[in-house]
């Protein structure tokens, strides 16, 4: 999966992309500092399973950190989206390209209202105005792709008794949307089966829909540090109206903390609400330090970083940790590596996706699977939970 970390120039897309993944990157405050899209590895951390089993881990393809496993998550900094992107404006057509197979994305808005719809400095800007602007950008985009040589792209489907879904999934592919996105959007949106009879508007319905799916978003209220409690809470409210989560963000200081931490001079844990000092540093640094805990951690719980990576994965797109083993016993891999492999499925996943994600050849020789937690035998049937640990069960070659 690829998190997009999008948004108009200048209000904190490169320090929040910097912050999440400590990639040295150009950070500015003129537009357009980011030109070539900015690519890393971030995390989505979550409490890890041997916090509640006594074990010990072995991790392989995460990360383990005082009982939390650090599941890598690849991101991509896009260059600045302005009014008009949809059409080529600014750097529109390298933006939307960029972001064509990101799964969910991270929408960073200033709250503070002083960054106008190009991205240059202002006294008054409406920050809510800036969530529904990404919105209709993104839906445009959508919508020119999908309208281009409609007519016989339509008639094709009719004519040749095309599985509707089916067939705009081909035709989206290239965008990363697939036959269950479509099935959704046009559930929810009841258009007719034959899509000649289709309008322009009920082509945009359906592609607001298939948006919602296909590229959720998630806001990240940042500079929120430096607003008012009351313009922090009207954002949260706006956006909540419009199905949206949003999140107080400082990346500024998550990228001040999380510096500090590898040079050593602190004890901080991404996504804390707090950190402890280890070494001596200057009276400046210290300062620095204490008005992040008082500015920050102290008012929002943290920096809101962490939170919005965390969210993006856990709630918007809703995947699970699920850990395959090999001996259910004793946790363990075939070289005795006790939980060592983490994947993220989709909710309503079953032991036999976990197969194929492991392996395709396990996949397809699945008989059964277990619990290593309650240690029962668990068919297709069963729904895998968060933080499962499962023995896959196949046919032997």
């Amino acid at each position: 999966m690829e998190i997009g970390v999008v948004g108009k120039p200048n209000v904190g897309k490169s320090t929040f992309f910097s912050a999440a993944t400590m990639v040295d990157v150009d950070i500015a405050n003129y537009p357009f500092t980011t030109i070539d899209a900015n690519v890393g590895v971030t995390y989505a951390i979550t409490e890890h399973p041997c916090k509640e089993l006594g074990c010990k881990p072995d991790p392989q393809n995460y990360e383990y950190r005082s009982g939390l496993a650090m599941i890598p998550i690849k991101i991509i900094d896009v260059a600045g989206l302005v009014p008009g992107a949809h059409e080529g404006r600014g750097l529109g057509n390298k933006f939307l390209d960029d972001l064509r197979m990101a799964s969910a994305l991270v929408h960073v808005v200033d709250a503070t209202g002083k960054t106008d719809v190009e991205g240059n400095p202002t006294d008054h800007h409406d920050p809510v105005e800036d969530i529904e602007f990404l919105e209709r950008e993104i839906n445009f985009w959508i919508f020119g792709i999908l309208k281009k040589g409609w007519d016989k792209f339509s008639k094709r489907i009719k004519l040749q008794h095309l599985k509707l879904a089916q067939a705009i999934a081909d035709h989206l592919t290239g965008i990363g949307v697939d036959e269950e996105d479509v099935w959704e959007a046009l559930h929810r949106v009841g258009l007719p089966d034959d899509p000649t009879k289709w309008s322009d508007e009920d082509i945009m319905a359906f592609v607001m829909e298939l948006r919602r799916t296909n590229k959720p978003i998630i806001v990240a209220a940042n500079k929120a540090d430096a607003a008012a409690d009351a313009q922090v809470e009207r954002l949260i409210r706006k956006g909540k109206s419009r199905g949206y989560i949003v999140v107080p963000t400082s990346a500024a200081a998550e990228l001040t903390l999380r510096k500090a931490a590898k040079a050593g001079f602190i004890d901080y844990i991404p996504g804390s609400g707090d950190f402890k000092i280890l070494k001596s540093m200057s009276s400046k640094q210290e300062k620095a330090l204490e008005l992040i805990r008082e500015r920050v951690l102290e008012r929002f719980g943290s920096t809101g970083v962490q939170n919005v990576i965390n969210r993006a994965t856990f709630e918007l797109l809703k995947l699970i940790p699920v850990y395959p083993v090999e001996d259910e016993h004793k946790l363990t891999d075939g070289f005795g590596n006790v939980l060592p492999h983490v994947h993220l499925l989709p909710e309503g996943s079953t032991p036999k996706d976990l197969a194929f994600k492991v392996h395709t050849d396990l996949g397809r020789t699945f008989l059964y699977a277990v619990n290593a937690k309650t240690h029962r035998r668990v068919g297709d049937d069963y729904k895998l939970g968060f933080n499962d640990v499962i023995k896959i069960v196949a046919t032997a070659k």
